[in-house]
């Protein structure tokens, strides 16, 4: 199995000008940001609009990124939704495509209870149990949170269960049993200094470099090396919030010619405010941006 850690890009999809899944455009990019330091991929998690994408499609990127970029990388795919069936196949079709790992987000909408929640991800687990699994608690969108003693559990009784993506900062900390990884820009530091394994990352798509710099830093115990990297990026993981995630980080490879700033409905581009805060915000942590 390789390893879940370090510097974890949640890759944004681009889509050419009909509307469809870019795939010359997915596979540019997918390297990119690997040759500038992440350690491995998300596809088609939330970054990757995966709300939007078809099973199909999912497959397809998957499948044309793993091409481009080789064996040796690490690709978790995004295969969890609000039906634990559907979950259930998707990542069994992750896992005949070649993907490392999954991504399985505590389901969405159906507001599932404690029991609920272990019920999916045992269901889901259990579909394809020589895949890795890391679980994905952001109550923000889903509304319901997994605690860190559910999640231990989790880790704890079932084998393929291996990490979570903690995207509720109010309970990041380390979870016996289970690799954490940060799951915002925002909290990346303080989890390398309780001894978390890395994170999965929305700023990496433009700024793998530095966000490695913090990981090698920490590894090398030098957290206020770590802190002080960080604290510089501080003004683009702001930026990086203006509206709903992935509208302004599309914005941000847009403007950096990496990728388009396309999305599918119900989002819609930035607008020219939000735009500009974009564009200060990489001006901000010393990127050339052109006028």
């Amino acid at each position: 199995m390789k390893e879940l850690r370090g510097v974890l890009t949640a890759m944004a999809t681009p889509f050419d000008e009909n509307g469809g899944v870019d795939l010359d455009g997915a596979r540019r990019l997918a390297a990119h940001i690997l040759e500038d330091g992440s350690h491995g991929l998300v596809v088609a998690g939330t970054t990757g609009e995966c709300p939007t994408l078809t099973d199909g499609e999912e497959i397809e990127l998957l499948q044309a990124i793993r091409a481009e970029v080789g064996d040796d990388a690490l690709l978790i795919c995004g295969t969890g939704t609000n039906d634990t069936q559907h979950s259930r196949e998707l990542t069994q079709m992750a896992a005949d495509a070649g993907a490392d790992a999954s991504l399985v987000v505590v389901p969405y909408y159906n507001k599932p209870n404690r029991a609920g929640i272990r019920a999916h991800f045992e269901a889901v687990a259990e579909a394809v149990p020589e895949l890795p699994m890391v679980m994905y608690n952001i109550p923000s969108r889903v509304i319901v949170n997994a605690d860190p003693e559910l999640l231990g559990e989790l880790g704890r009784d079932i084998p393929n269960i291996v990490a979570v993506k903690q995207s509720n900062a109010d309970e990041l900390g380390p979870i016996e049993g289970l690799a954490v990884l940060a799951g915002d820009n925002e909290t990346f530091c303080d989890t390398l200094e309780f001894g978390g394994a890395g994170g999965v990352l929305v700023a990496s798509n433009v700024a793998s470099r530095r966000m490695r710099a913090i990981w090698d830093a920490a590894q090398a115990g030098d957290l206020d090396r770590a802190r002080a990297i960080d604290n510089e990026l501080r003004p683009l993981y702001t930026a990086l919030g203006v509206t709903t995630n992935p509208i302004p980080v599309k914005a941000a490879l847009d403007i950096l010619g990496l990728a388009s700033d396309r999305v599918r409905l119900p989002l819609v581009r930035c607008d020219d405010e939000q735009r500009a805060t974009v564009r200060a915000g990489l001006e901000a942590v010393g990127f050339p941006v052109a006028h």
